[in-house]
């Protein structure tokens, strides 16, 4: 939280807006990062130019960005296996929630979707719990 700051936060989370509603506005496309992962993985998806394109700035944004400004310097306190078991869990809640942070979060609350709305109070309300039993329950064990 060093390099937090409101008015970069304001800027990064306007640009996410921006581009979610201009996808759904042009291709009417929901910017769900699962759903078109999942969509470029499957067979006969005639779409797969735009899902590697969008796929592909979502990975050369940040890579560009480090290109042009200095990085903020990332620590992760946490071991491979980890990150594996996390990465793993997020996996499989997506597909439970029939969504991913993206979809739900930013386009379907936009949208006041009533399944958006509760996946992201659980979205929420998971991590929270989480956080809070990483660092105080389970950070002498």
């Amino acid at each position: 939280m060093g390099s937090f700051t409101p008015v970069s936060s304001l800027i990064g989370g306007a640009l996410i807006g921006l581009a979610a509603a201009l996808l759904l506005l042009l291709n009417g496309r929901i910017a769900g990062v699962s759903g078109i992962l999942g969509g470029l993985l499957e067979r006969g998806a005639t779409d797969r130019g735009e899902r590697l394109a969008f796929l592909g700035g979502l990975l050369g944004g940040p890579l560009l960005f480090a290109l042009i400004l200095q990085r903020p310097a990332i620590v992760i306190d946490a071991s491979a296996i980890t990150l594996v078991v996390a990465g793993l869990l997020v996996g499989y809640g997506t597909r439970l929630g029939g969504g991913c942070t993206s979809g739900h979060g930013v386009c379907g609350v936009a949208r006041l979707s009533p399944r958006s709305l509760i996946a992201t109070a659980v979205f929420m309300a998971a991590g929270i719990v989480t956080v809070y039993a990483m660092r105080h329950l389970l950070a002498g064990a």
